[in-house]
């Protein structure tokens, strides 16, 4: 047919997007384990409550990918409400995409809807 081999993988790997550096919590475990090391850092730690069905969160997820890159002394993580709903209750989350800041495992902030300003804000203000 005349097409290389090794020109499909350059198209290929040029199509592929880059790889999220948002650490998504499947388990109560990897949740726990997570809030303790939150817990003896002074890194601000942004939680992404999400769920697969909301548009909002699509929305916002480029938004997230973006602020991991501009932000690298602060950690991102995505709780989906549907597989840790214990987690989402703890924190009082009853709309998506809600943001929660923590700072040694206290709340210093939250951010409800998809609004990336009021969200890079408040990363900002506490980032420090």
């Amino acid at each position: 047919m005349g097409i290389q081999l090794s020109h499909i993988h350059e198209v290929q790997d040029s199509c592929q997007e880059k790889p999220s550096r948002v650490k998504a919590l499947h388990t109560k475990d990897q949740w726990k384990n997570q809030f303790n090391a939150c817990k003896n850092s002074d890194k601000l730690l942004v939680i992404d409550f999400t769920a697969t069905w909301c548009g909002p969160c699509r929305f916002m997820e480029p938004i997230l990918n973006e602020f991991v890159d501009k932000y690298s002394d602060v950690e991102f993580v995505k709780v989906d409400v549907d597989e840790l709903p214990d987690v989402a209750t703890e924190y009082g989350v009853q709309a998506m995409p809600t943001f929660l800041l923590l700072k040694r495992g206290n709340q210093v902030d939250r951010v409800v809807g998809a609004s990336k300003d009021d969200l890079q804000e408040k990363i900002e203000k506490h980032r420090k």
